[in-house]
């Protein structure tokens, strides 16, 4: 299939993420069919691409001529066979292999055979969400990121049969739709995003767990001294911008007392039982009750959307 052949997607999974997806595509003027198991989980997914529309609606990222569109441009289903006439499905269900691996097996025998098939997992093995498609070389992973219709990284995963031609027209589609494509040439649990995220979390945990900071200070850390460059620039461009032999230095003697811990830490596992689960749960490392979580999230949205402009301006000189 050629990228101007896609027309139609298919997207399972109706929670933030698919509906973040939904919009993205329904936006450009694909048209959308998103199902999930449940009439509820339809209607709540309506809802929150109305919330995200009115986000975009009043930071200037959107006309009401595209909110009328993507509105339009979706549909809704709970049936799986709704999918027979996507030239690009998009799975975005629950982060178990077991029922991605049963979801897939279901829906490639209904989808075309020249259909292009994608996982938005966030870390899962792509070898092993595919175990029971037939047709390996048109199945992808397309990490997005959250919240999806603001952050522009797409992650595209190759398992070990992806065609290399599947990969050119995801890429030049997630263009299209004004996303970040990136491709991870290998399947490797994390891909990227999660690996270098989650080696940066690891540390901060360590740091904490060995009483060298705050919670608040390790974070003010991130934000304003690396953090404040990361969107400009990566890790191999600051060191490159700071001097390879200086970052050799650093690395000889920094990197032995860095954390190696293979295993999630005591102080990690000790909110888990707690109940103590972020924003979801009122409290993890900060406290998010009395309203504080609905202000955590509208700052970084509005934070992201900033950033999401920049970029943007930045692209267009």
């Amino acid at each position: 299939m050629i990228l101007d052949s896609i027309k139609r997607i298919g997207i399972a999974g109706a929670g933030t993420m698919g509906s973040g997806i939904a919009l993205i595509f329904a936006k450009k003027g694909y048209k959308v069919i998103v199902t999930d198991l449940s009439i509820k989980l339809l209607e709540d997914s309506r809802k929150l691409v109305d919330i995200f529309n009115q986000t975009l609606l009043a930071e200037g990222l959107m006309t009401r001529d595209e909110e009328e569109r993507v509105m339009s441009n979706i549909e809704y289903s709970l049936d799986k066979s709704a999918f027979k006439d996507c030239d690009l499905i998009i799975e975005a269900i629950v982060e178990k292999l077991e029922v991605k691996q049963s979801f897939w097996k279901e829906v490639e025998a209904i989808a075309k055979k020249d259909a292009y098939l994608a996982s938005n997992t966030s870390g899962l093995s792509i070898n092993s969400i595919s175990e029971e498609v037939i047709n390996k070389s048109r199945f992808v992973g397309m990490h997005f990121w959250n919240p999806p219709h603001i952050v522009p990284l797409v992650e595209l995963i190759k398992g070990n049969e992806t065609s290399d031609e599947t990969v050119q027209v995801l890429k030049s589609l997630m263009k299209i739709i004004d996303k970040e494509p990136v491709v991870v040439q290998k399947d490797t649990p994390g891909f990227i995003g999660n690996r270098l995220q989650f080696a940066a979390f690891r540390e901060a945990l360590h740091i904490l767990e060995e009483g060298v900071g705050t919670v608040e200070d390790i974070d003010k850390a991130m934000r304003f001294g690396p953090g404040f460059r990361y969107p400009i620039l990566g890790p191999l461009e600051t060191a490159d911008l700071g001097g390879l032999d200086t970052f050799y230095y650093i690395s000889s003697y920094l990197f032995e007392d860095l954390s190696d811990m293979k295993k999630a830490p005591e102080i990690l596992k000790e909110r888990i039982d707690s109940e103590k689960l972020g924003v979801k749960t009122k409290e993890g490392f900060y406290d998010y009750s009395d309203g504080r979580d609905e202000e955590v999230i509208k700052r970084r949205d509005s934070m992201f959307i900033k950033m999401l402009k920049l970029n943007n301006s930045t692209d267009e000189k």
